[in-house]
């Protein structure tokens, strides 16, 4: 009989709180230590369902220790594995091992004998840091730092379950919440300006009959607009399989939605037009409503007497840019963060390659 299905960061919540404090508290009653469900996993923003449960997907926990205590890691992984339960809530505890013809996928498996294969890790904040973000430290982020760090990433810290603080990992996740404010208008501008380089061209694609290129400039600036009401709203933006989703839960969701997806259906350039120019009006409105620079005109304009509306060629950008005050992230070219730049998984995924991304700037 399938178990009833329970929200992974409930689920792993109530695990932690029913088994794995109270074996802490029993074996290891001194331990200072916080509890908390983070990183990777569709659980972690509150978007699994039953069919998460097929992967990675289970009764865990990541418990988080001072560099001093990490001597007593391998004595916290041998004790619970050794006095979970089997079975909790009618899932399994056990886990099989990676497979690694499957990206290292686990799998839950039922297991009535022997020590339970879980998945409660101990680890320090450093290391979290490390091996989620690439960095060694969030107290002193510079710009580049900031702009090299995808956001899916900083979602996935900073959302998800802290159960039990004590060591300060909310502190830690606080100060990773949200861009300081010169990084912040820089990405503003950035997002801006991408919407500026393409807004033209989707009618002028569609113009000489290639409806095809101009529905695909067309659905490149639906995205942008939903990164910056992202932005404006500051808010983490999740990566593509969530992107829509938590769109659609943004105070502009319920408004804008709608009008983004008749922008990606519509079959001629001029429909799409139709429904980019309530889209971009919107854009403009909360743009004022932020207050960050002077009010701009909130209606669209033809691009130099042709026949396409757009939006950015207000300036948007440019008074954005106007407003840092950050010398060094003045300079820089406007290309915007990682992510905005780049939509490789590969390259967001790999904190490996930050070092790397961050030259750039450079």
């Amino acid at each position: 009989m399938t178990p009833k299905f329970i929200q992974g960061i409930q689920f792993c919540g109530l695990f932690y709180a029913q088994v794995v404090r109270p074996l802490l508290q029993s074996h290891f009653p001194q331990l200072e230590y916080s509890a908390a469900l983070l990183g990777s996993g569709s659980e972690i923003l509150g978007y699994d369902t039953p069919m998460s449960s097929d992967h990675h997907w289970g009764p865990r926990v990541m418990l988080f220790v001072r560099e001093a205590e990490m001597a007593v890691a391998p004595d916290i992984h041998q004790m619970l594995a050794e006095n979970l339960p089997y079975t909790f809530l009618g899932y399994s505890t056990h886990f099989s091992e990676p497979d690694p013809n499957d990206n290292g996928v686990q799998h839950l498996t039922v297991v009535d004998s022997g020590p339970v294969n879980h998945r409660v890790t101990v680890q320090t904040t450093r290391s979290l840091l490390t091996d989620y973000l690439g960095i060694d430290d969030a107290e002193k982020l510079s710009p580049v730092d900031w702009l090299s760090l995808p956001q899916q990433k900083l979602l996935t810290l900073t959302a998800g379950a802290v159960y039990h603080d004590g060591i300060g990992l909310e502190a830690l996740r606080k100060r990773l919440s949200w861009y300081p404010q010169d990084v912040w208008l820089y990405l503003l501008a950035a997002g801006w300006a991408r919407i500026g380089q393409e807004e033209h061209l989707m009618g002028r694609a569609g113009l000489v009959g290639d409806e095809v290129g101009s529905a695909l400039i067309g659905a490149r600036l639906t995205r942008d607009i939903m990164r910056l009401c992202f932005l404006m709203e500051r808010r983490y933006a999740p990566y593509p399989k969530w992107f829509g989703t938590a769109f659609k839960q943004l105070a502009c969701g319920a408004e804008l939605y709608p009008i983004l997806k008749k922008i990606l259906t519509a079959g001629t350039w001029q429909n799409r037009q139709k429904y980019l120019i309530p889209a971009y009006e919107h854009l403009a409105r909360k743009h004022n409503a932020l207050g960050l620079t002077n009010p701009l005109p909130e209606t669209t304009i033809q691009f130099f007497g042709r026949p396409f509306d757009v939006i950015a060629l207000h300036g948007f950008a440019d008074a954005l840019l106007a407003q840092i005050r950050d010398p060094q992230l003045a300079k820089f070219p406007i290309i915007g963060s990682v992510d905005q730049w780049s939509d490789n998984t590969d390259l967001l995924e790999s904190q490996a390659l930050r070092e790397n991304i961050a030259k750039i700037y450079s």
